[in-house]
């Protein structure tokens, strides 16, 4: 079965035992800028204030977005019914649902009571070591100094060629094949949007830990932990009207949201979560 089609099958859990909220609305980011790191992300809200997270910048997706398509009988609409389109052929539909599916997911975490614990670690809780080889599944800038300055070898995989090559403990390839001989894995939540989530785990069976980051990870967590992802790190958004407001003027919005990272030993499970409600 596919994560898809996990997910989907645990939100029909939750609908069968509550009454969910309605969509509120879709909220998209300013076009994009060229090299631009912000306006990634698109947010859907619900009635209730849950508020999910997608990414917006693959292929033409936010160009796709902003012109209407995905967004049919969005305001006041059912929750589960744009969450199915995830399971859709098109981008725009499985962008749209991949943010419902997040926004319902927090919905049961707040009518349960859980949160995730914070944090502030930045890689997901790989902890590199001397000597280790870290695969990174998209090239994150940031977080390079960190690793190398650990004495661990970086294995980047992109999809750009002309990053291509190889600059002192730095690798960037287009072969996951690669991936292969990595101890540990930092990958982003577009692996939930691009259809490669199963094939690059596949290709991860080495690796200790496989540390899955991002805004747009918050979806049920069981079928990733089951599938052998060893930490999820998101946002928490704590002051959804502020964080949206950010979202939508492309400014900054960390101070509207925390960052949290959980892994299987700190997750009580999707249905004992339901048996709180």
């Amino acid at each position: 079965m596919s994560f898809a089609t996990d997910a989907l099958s645990l939100l029909d859990d939750l609908a069968a035992r509550t009454p969910l909220p309605g969509v509120r609305g879709l909220h998209l980011p300013p076009p994009p800028q060229p090299g631009g790191t912000r306006g990634e992300f698109c947010a859907l809200e619900l009635d209730d204030g849950s508020i999910g997270l997608s990414y917006v910048l693959l292929g033409d997706t936010w160009a796709g977005l902003s012109a209407g398509r995905g967004r049919s009988a969005l305001e006041g609409g059912n929750a589960m019914a744009v969450a199915r389109g995830y399971a859709s052929a098109d981008p725009y539909e499985r962008t749209v649902g991949f943010a419902a599916i997040n926004a319902l997911t927090r919905c049961l975490f707040d009518r349960a009571g859980f949160a995730p614990p914070a944090s502030g670690d930045s890689v997901g809780a790989l902890d590199p070591q001397p000597g280790e080889l870290i695969g990174m599944i998209g090239y994150f800038t940031p977080l390079v100094p960190r690793i190398v300055a650990c004495g661990a070898r970086l294995l980047v995989l992109e999809l750009r060629p002309d990053l291509v090559g190889e600059s002192g403990a730095v690798r960037v390839t287009l072969d996951d094949r690669e991936l292969e001989g990595c101890d540990k894995v930092l990958a982003t939540g577009t692996l939930l949007l691009n259809d490669t989530l199963d094939r690059v785990l596949a290709r991860c069976r080495r690796a200790s830990r496989f540390a899955m980051i991002g805004p747009s990870v918050g979806c049920p967590p069981d079928p990733l932990f089951a599938r052998g992802v060893t930490v999820l790190g998101g946002s928490w958004v704590n002051r959804g009207p502020q964080y949206l407001d950010a979202l939508r003027g492309g400014r900054p919005s960390a101070d509207f949201a925390t960052k949290f990272a959980l892994a299987a030993a700190d997750y009580p499970g999707w249905h004992a979560l339901l048996a709180r409600l």
